[in-house]
Protein backbone atom coordinates (compact mmCIF):
# COMPACT_ATOMS: atom_id res chain seq x y z
CA UNK A 1 0.00 0.00 0.00
CA UNK A 2 1.87 3.31 -1.13
CA UNK A 3 2.26 5.70 1.95
CA UNK A 4 0.25 9.01 1.94
CA UNK A 5 2.91 12.08 1.28
CA UNK A 6 2.39 14.33 3.99
CA UNK A 7 0.74 17.20 3.41
CA UNK A 8 2.82 20.69 4.79
CA UNK A 9 -0.09 22.64 6.43
CA UNK A 10 2.09 25.45 7.59
CA UNK A 11 0.57 29.16 6.11
CA UNK A 12 2.68 30.38 3.24
CA UNK A 13 2.46 33.34 4.79
CA UNK A 14 5.25 32.05 7.05
CA UNK A 15 7.68 31.92 4.29
CA UNK A 16 7.47 35.37 3.71
CA UNK A 17 8.90 36.27 7.16
CA UNK A 18 12.37 36.50 6.51
CA UNK A 19 11.79 38.03 3.52
CA UNK A 20 10.29 40.82 5.03
CA UNK A 21 12.34 41.11 8.12
CA UNK A 22 15.39 41.60 5.46
CA UNK A 23 14.06 44.20 3.43
CA UNK A 24 12.78 45.91 6.57
CA UNK A 25 16.46 45.62 8.07
CA UNK A 26 17.90 46.76 4.66
CA UNK A 27 15.48 49.64 4.78
CA UNK A 28 15.90 51.01 8.08
CA UNK A 29 20.11 50.65 7.41
CA UNK A 30 19.37 52.66 4.34
CA UNK A 31 17.03 55.55 6.34
CA UNK A 32 20.15 55.89 9.23
CA UNK A 33 22.92 55.79 6.31
CA UNK A 34 20.93 58.69 4.84
CA UNK A 35 20.26 60.97 8.22
CA UNK A 36 23.61 59.80 9.25
CA UNK A 37 25.43 62.19 5.70
CA UNK A 38 22.72 64.62 6.04
CA UNK A 39 24.07 65.45 9.34
CA UNK A 40 27.64 65.39 8.00
CA UNK A 41 27.10 67.73 5.40
CA UNK A 42 25.40 70.08 7.20
CA UNK A 43 28.01 70.39 9.72
CA UNK A 44 29.64 73.77 9.37
CA UNK A 45 32.84 73.83 7.74
CA UNK A 46 35.18 75.41 10.62
CA UNK A 47 38.61 75.03 9.19
CA UNK A 48 37.22 77.38 5.92
CA UNK A 49 35.51 80.32 8.06
CA UNK A 50 38.53 80.17 10.00
CA UNK A 51 40.19 80.83 7.03
CA UNK A 52 38.15 83.39 5.92
CA UNK A 53 38.20 85.52 9.44
CA UNK A 54 42.42 85.22 9.51
CA UNK A 55 42.89 86.31 5.73
CA UNK A 56 40.61 89.35 6.38
CA UNK A 57 42.55 90.35 9.42
CA UNK A 58 45.60 90.17 7.74
CA UNK A 59 44.17 92.05 4.83
CA UNK A 60 43.07 94.83 7.63
CA UNK A 61 46.49 94.55 9.79
CA UNK A 62 48.17 94.93 5.89
CA UNK A 63 46.37 98.34 5.32
CA UNK A 64 47.21 99.46 8.29
CA UNK A 65 51.05 99.00 8.62
CA UNK A 66 52.38 101.70 5.93
CA UNK A 67 50.94 104.22 7.68
CA UNK A 68 51.54 103.00 11.06
CA UNK A 69 55.33 102.78 10.43
CA UNK A 70 55.04 106.53 8.82
CA UNK A 71 53.28 108.27 11.65
CA UNK A 72 56.00 106.14 14.02
CA UNK A 73 58.85 107.74 12.08
CA UNK A 74 57.37 111.20 12.03
CA UNK A 75 56.30 111.50 15.93
CA UNK A 76 57.39 108.25 17.77
CA UNK A 77 54.59 106.93 18.24
CA UNK A 78 55.03 102.56 17.93
CA UNK A 79 52.96 101.42 15.62
CA UNK A 80 52.08 98.14 17.62
CA UNK A 81 49.97 100.39 19.36
CA UNK A 82 48.11 102.30 16.80
CA UNK A 83 47.20 99.15 15.04
CA UNK A 84 46.26 96.84 18.20
CA UNK A 85 44.21 99.94 19.29
CA UNK A 86 42.34 100.21 15.89
CA UNK A 87 41.66 95.99 16.46
CA UNK A 88 40.26 96.35 19.67
CA UNK A 89 38.36 99.86 18.91
CA UNK A 90 36.56 98.70 16.06
CA UNK A 91 36.64 94.76 16.09
CA UNK A 92 39.34 94.44 13.11
CA UNK A 93 37.16 97.37 11.48
CA UNK A 94 33.76 96.07 11.71
CA UNK A 95 32.09 98.20 13.72
CA UNK A 96 29.72 100.55 12.25
CA UNK A 97 31.86 103.35 13.88
CA UNK A 98 34.84 102.37 11.97
CA UNK A 99 32.64 100.53 8.59
CA UNK A 100 30.35 103.04 8.08
CA UNK A 101 32.38 106.57 9.70
CA UNK A 102 36.20 105.57 9.40
CA UNK A 103 36.66 106.13 13.22
CA UNK A 104 38.88 102.87 14.21
CA UNK A 105 39.30 104.39 17.65
CA UNK A 106 36.15 105.83 19.05
CA UNK A 107 37.54 109.63 18.94
CA UNK A 108 34.96 111.30 20.42
CA UNK A 109 34.23 114.91 19.02
CA UNK A 110 33.72 118.12 21.44
CA UNK A 111 33.79 120.76 18.87
CA UNK A 112 30.25 121.66 16.38
CA UNK A 113 32.82 121.90 13.58
CA UNK A 114 33.77 118.59 13.68
CA UNK A 115 31.73 116.59 11.32
CA UNK A 116 30.31 113.85 13.70
CA UNK A 117 27.72 111.22 14.62
CA UNK A 118 25.41 110.44 17.58
CA UNK A 119 26.02 106.78 18.42
CA UNK A 120 25.97 104.50 21.52
CA UNK A 121 28.58 103.26 23.42
CA UNK A 122 29.45 101.58 26.30
CA UNK A 123 31.32 102.91 29.16
CA UNK A 124 32.96 102.21 32.83
CA UNK A 125 31.62 104.48 35.62
CA UNK A 126 31.27 103.59 39.24
CA UNK A 127 32.65 100.37 39.10
CA UNK A 128 30.05 99.51 36.65
CA UNK A 129 29.57 99.21 32.58
CA UNK A 130 26.80 101.50 31.85
CA UNK A 131 25.17 102.70 27.90
CA UNK A 132 25.30 106.17 26.75
CA UNK A 133 25.09 108.06 23.54
CA UNK A 134 27.86 110.56 22.38
CA UNK A 135 29.26 112.05 19.91
CA UNK A 136 32.29 110.66 17.45
CA UNK A 137 34.00 112.07 14.64
CA UNK A 138 33.73 111.02 10.88
CA UNK A 139 36.09 110.27 8.76
CA UNK A 140 36.80 110.71 5.14
CA UNK A 141 38.99 107.39 5.37
CA UNK A 142 40.87 105.67 7.79
CA UNK A 143 44.09 107.06 7.05
CA UNK A 144 42.91 110.50 7.91
CA UNK A 145 41.46 109.03 11.31
CA UNK A 146 45.03 107.60 12.40
CA UNK A 147 46.67 110.41 11.87
CA UNK A 148 44.05 112.54 13.61
CA UNK A 149 44.55 109.82 16.50
CA UNK A 150 48.42 110.54 16.48
CA UNK A 151 47.94 114.28 16.73
CA UNK A 152 45.65 113.59 19.89
CA UNK A 153 48.56 112.16 21.28
CA UNK A 154 50.72 114.93 19.64
CA UNK A 155 49.30 117.82 20.99
CA UNK A 156 47.22 116.48 24.31
CA UNK A 157 44.11 118.27 25.11
CA UNK A 158 43.00 121.83 26.07
CA UNK A 159 43.99 121.14 29.74
CA UNK A 160 47.08 119.25 28.97
CA UNK A 161 49.09 119.17 26.39
CA UNK A 162 51.30 116.57 27.96
CA UNK A 163 48.22 113.96 28.44
CA UNK A 164 49.98 111.53 26.22
CA UNK A 165 53.70 112.33 25.78
CA UNK A 166 54.08 109.05 28.11
CA UNK A 167 52.62 107.09 25.18
CA UNK A 168 54.61 108.83 22.76
CA UNK A 169 57.79 108.31 24.50
CA UNK A 170 57.35 104.67 25.33
CA UNK A 171 60.19 102.44 24.12
CA UNK A 172 57.65 99.53 24.07
CA UNK A 173 54.50 98.36 23.96
CA UNK A 174 53.68 97.70 26.91
CA UNK A 175 55.07 100.90 28.44
CA UNK A 176 53.12 102.53 25.60
CA UNK A 177 49.95 100.58 26.96
CA UNK A 178 50.15 101.61 30.37
CA UNK A 179 50.36 104.79 29.83
CA UNK A 180 47.33 105.53 27.30
CA UNK A 181 45.40 103.63 30.86
CA UNK A 182 47.26 105.94 33.09
CA UNK A 183 46.22 108.89 30.72
CA UNK A 184 42.31 107.89 30.65
CA UNK A 185 42.18 107.36 26.83
CA UNK A 186 39.57 104.94 27.50
CA UNK A 187 37.24 103.90 31.00
CA UNK A 188 38.13 100.74 30.56
CA UNK A 189 40.01 99.23 33.98
CA UNK A 190 41.55 96.50 31.86
CA UNK A 191 42.12 98.50 28.56
CA UNK A 192 46.02 98.19 29.08
CA UNK A 193 45.77 94.45 29.25
CA UNK A 194 43.71 94.14 26.60
CA UNK A 195 45.86 95.96 24.13
CA UNK A 196 48.83 94.47 25.19
CA UNK A 197 46.99 91.07 24.19
CA UNK A 198 45.88 92.06 20.73
CA UNK A 199 49.73 93.38 20.12
CA UNK A 200 50.97 89.82 21.29
CA UNK A 201 48.13 87.65 20.15
CA UNK A 202 49.19 88.91 16.30
CA UNK A 203 52.67 90.03 17.06
CA UNK A 204 52.01 93.74 15.79
CA UNK A 205 55.27 94.24 17.95
CA UNK A 206 57.38 93.21 14.50
CA UNK A 207 56.27 96.66 13.36
CA UNK A 208 58.37 98.58 15.98
CA UNK A 209 61.28 97.93 14.56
Amino acid sequence: MAKRKKKNYASPSFKKVPVILSVTIVLIGIFVLMSSLKKITDLPIQGSNQETTDTKNEEFINKLVPVAKELHQTYGILPSIIIGQAILESDWGQSELSAKYNNLFGIKSFSPNDDSIKLKTKEYKDGKWIEISANFKVYASWEDCMRDHTLLFVNGVDWDPYLYQGVLLASDYKTAAKALQASGYATDPDYAYKVTSVIEKNELYQYDK
